[in-house]
């Protein structure tokens, strides 16, 4: 599947801001990290950030991984939806993935994970069937259950695993967005 103008055009941002901030490469603005990092309420947290985070990630594996992803699920999702509901749904995901983060916990936290997970929902909600490889598992799986037990490994370890590191309130409220804008907007295939 060829690669779409909105998937690419975020790919180009994630990728660059990445590493601008990450080697300091605008040597008169030297906290930059700062801006692209949501901060809990009354702990630094500014308006922007919850639109900024979703452009930083905290490690190239991070990093890779949520871009591997985008790379392979959003162009799908992208032709499906169009430009501008595409974006529209990115975004809103990584909006609804900061507002449950900050809700629900007091930690910062940086990158496109919720988006991702709002894409990789909208996926499975408009194509429940298709079937889909991961690494390492050798057969296929169906998109409904594959992503679901991403969500219900997300939602198990938000609840019951502490110091992980990893936002998982952010990927849930991503999750939620995506399959409420995807049912809304009538395309849901929930069979």
């Amino acid at each position: 599947m060829r690669l779409t103008e909105v998937v690419k055009a975020l790919m180009f941002a994630n990728v660059a801001i990445f590493f601008v901030v990450s080697f300091n490469l605008i040597p008169f603005l030297p906290n930059l990290r700062n801006y692209f990092v949501l901060l809990p309420i009354g702990n630094g947290f500014e308006f922007y950030q919850v639109l900024t985070h979703m452009f930083m990630h905290g490690s190239i594996n991070h990093l890779l991984f949520n871009m591997l992803t985008l790379f392979f699920i959003g162009p799908l999702v992208e032709q499906s939806l169009g430009a501008n509901r595409f974006l529209f749904l990115y975004v809103s995901a990584g909006i609804a993935s900061a507002a449950l983060h900050l809700f629900l916990t007091n930690n910062a936290a940086v990158g496109a994970s919720g988006a991702i997970y709002g894409i990789l929902v909208a996926f499975a909600t408009m194509y429940p069937n298709m079937k889909m490889m991961v690494f390492p598992i050798p057969f296929e799986i169906k998109a409904k259950y594959l992503i679901g037990a991403y969500v219900v490994y997300d939602l198990y370890s938000g609840l019951f695993v502490n110091g992980s590191g990893i936002a998982h309130f952010a990927h849930l409220g991503g999750a939620i967005a995506g399959f409420i804008i995807i049912y809304s907007w009538g395309l849901a295939k929930l069979h």
